[in-house]
């Protein structure tokens, strides 16, 4: 079954009332690599996030371009993973929360430690080395929230993104 998502975006109208200003199939959907499909469902600038408008029409912040995190914001993600697909192992400078909607997943650190999770799972990754494995014999759905962050530096040495 190809990766489906119904998104819906709240705003204001011209009065200050609550409106859906978007309801519908989001096109940011794409193919991250070999058995990982993911969508960017929104992301934001800074903190606070600014949720000015005019009640008008308002941007599509789900098709703008973000890489895995977005240093000075957040990003909003739902990312399908199918069996056996291939393995990225990384580090983000972000906080990242993380949620298992459906499926099963491992969750590798660089320390060989193996955490599966569940569907209602949550993992708050904090700037670590991890890497996604789908061991399972279906998809696994997760949702991903993550908000820029400065890297620790662990014994005055100051750690990197990447894997």
């Amino acid at each position: 079954m190809a990766f489906q998502l119904r998104r819906v975006v709240t705003g204001h109208d011209k009065n200050g009332k609550a409106v859906v200003k978007m309801d519908g199939t989001p096109t940011s959907v794409s193919s991250m690599r070999e058995g990982v499909t993911g969508c960017v469902v929104w992301q934001s600038e800074g903190l606070p996030v600014d949720l000015s408008e005019d009640g008008g029409q308002i941007e599509d912040m789900g098709l703008r371009k973000v890489g895995t995190e977005h240093k000075h914001g957040a990003v909003f993600r739902i990312v399908e993973y199918q069996p056996g697909c291939a393995p990225r192992n990384h580090r983000t400078e972000s906080i990242d929360y993380a949620v298992c909607l459906s499926g099963e997943m491992d969750m590798e650190l660089d320390d060989g430690v193996t955490v599966k999770l569940k569907p209602g799972d949550v993992v708050v990754q904090r700037g670590t080395i991890h890497n996604w494995h789908n061991r399972g014999k279906g998809p696994c759905r997760m949702a991903f929230v993550l908000i820029g962050a400065e890297l620790p530096s662990i014994g005055g040495k100051q750690l990197k993104a990447g894997g």
